[in-house]
């Protein structure tokens, strides 16, 4: 709102107007009014699910703490999705493309979370949406992400190409002019950092079928990646302050690579994708980040607050839909890997319990308890069979967290290592 009356009455030069032209300030603006509504509203909202006794529904897993926890406010990812629109209303670039899709993804994930949480509190128990309608509601989401990407002109890349500086062996990387529609994203371990979709249907021979065929993948990625990560998320979400944590770390390497794929020079100097009009994704990323760390302040161990599934599938949704947009999904796997590591030790205990139990009559398990956060808060049993049953004592929630936020730091330097060993 007040980027949009600024470039209207660009004329009037009105005091800060130049201000707002630049991306690093409406980041940082965002940063901090994101974390100001947070922290101010926050309580508001918790006193407001206290008095409609909108409470946790606990089960009694034999985890050290668990029970207290019963009738703790739920349903606060309500804080982070109001503090992310606000700042981006007032400082966004409601006109970009990007920025439109990152705000149909949180409304639209926000959406899917509340219902699942309204049906948990209104029935008292935890089974919540049933999972193949919030499937429904991830595949609708990728679908639409998708498939804008591949319609929407306004979505556009240049290449970089290596060339010969003139009396030197050396060369250099320019970004060219020309921008071009193309399904291409950015892996590691390669000279150019980029793939593109098209070579896995090159093999049709004609070259329109094979880009369109090539975009259908990119819409099927998609559509994996938006399901994959916002499962894990909602995964993740198990102890005080874990899944916020953790998606803000994710959160400052997107906006690091947001920043320098829509800045035509860094991408020219470092050889990466440059995206126009991408650079506008790092305002929302700051409205995220400072959401997030708002959040946290009620959020962290002991928790007066819980996201809930209005929380928790909307942060996995926006992490996968902004390292969509940006070309990035295939760096999600290591960029999300605790992500993915909840979402594999639970199919992994499921799918061994059901082996055991077909071939030995009794199911056994892997871990001590998923998903895996679990397994180190839980102590270990005599005499039930696991597989890995350390560590033997459980560890404390908070130090469990801040480890796992450690892991989650390491894991975004390692994905930007990854982008320069080629």
């Amino acid at each position: 709102m007040i980027y949009a009356l600024l470039q209207y009455f660009e004329d009037w030069d009105f005091p800060g107007h130049n201000l707002m032209g630049y991306i690093t300030f409406r980041a940082g603006i965002s940063f901090a009014v994101a974390m100001l509504i947070a922290l101010v509203f926050g309580h508001k909202v918790i006193e407001r699910l206290q008095k409609m006794q909108v409470g946790e529904v606990v089960r009694n897993l034999g985890l050290e703490g668990q029970m207290k926890k019963t009738g703790t406010p739920t349903m606060g990812g309500i804080i982070i999705i109001m503090s992310i629109l606000v700042p981006l209303l007032l400082f966004g670039n409601l006109g970009n493309i990007y920025m439109i899709l990152m705000l149909v993804a949180t409304l639209w994930m926000g959406t899917i979370g509340f219902m699942d949480d309204y049906r948990k509190l209104k029935y008292h128990n935890k089974d919540g949406l049933q999972g193949k309608y919030k499937v429904i509601g991830q595949v609708g989401l990728g679908l639409i992400v998708g498939i804008t990407m591949w319609l929407s002109p306004a979505i556009v890349m240049s290449k970089n190409v290596e060339t010969e500086v003139p009396g030197k062996t050396e060369t250099e990387i320019v970004v060219l002019k020309e921008e071009i529609k193309s399904p291409q994203t950015t892996i590691p371990f390669v000279k150019n950092n980029n793939f593109n979709y098209e070579y896995l249907t090159s093999w049709i021979g004609d070259k329109e079928a094979a880009e369109n065929l090539g975009w259908l993948v990119f819409v099927f990625v998609v559509i994996v990646v938006v399901t994959a990560v916002s499962n894990g998320a909602n995964l993740t979400d198990g102890l005080d302050g874990l899944c916020a944590g953790t998606s803000a770390i994710i959160g400052v390497a997107l906006l690091v690579m947001a920043y320098l794929g829509g800045n035509i020079i860094y991408s020219s100097y470092l050889n990466i994708m440059y995206i126009p009009g991408s650079e506008e994704l790092v305002v929302y990323a700051g409205a995220f980040i400072g959401a997030l760390v708002g959040f946290l302040w009620y959020n962290a161990f002991p928790a007066q607050v819980f996201m809930g599934d209005t929380g928790s599938l909307t942060l996995g949704g926006i992490l996968a839909v902004f390292a969509i947009l940006i070309r990035k999904e295939l760096l999600i796997p290591l960029l999300c890997l605790v992500f993915f590591i909840e979402d594999l030790s639970v199919m992994m205990q499921v799918g061994y319990f059901k082996y055991t139990k077909k071939r030995y009559g009794e199911g056994r398990r892997i871990f001590k308890m998923t998903p895996i956060h679990h397994h180190f808060q839980k102590a270990a049993e005599p005499g039930v069979k696991v597989l890995w049953n350390h560590p033997v004592n459980p560890i404390p929630e908070s130090k469990i967290v801040t480890r796992f936020w450690i892991v989650g730091i390491l894991l975004a330097a390692l994905t930007f290592v990854t982008l320069k060993i080629r």
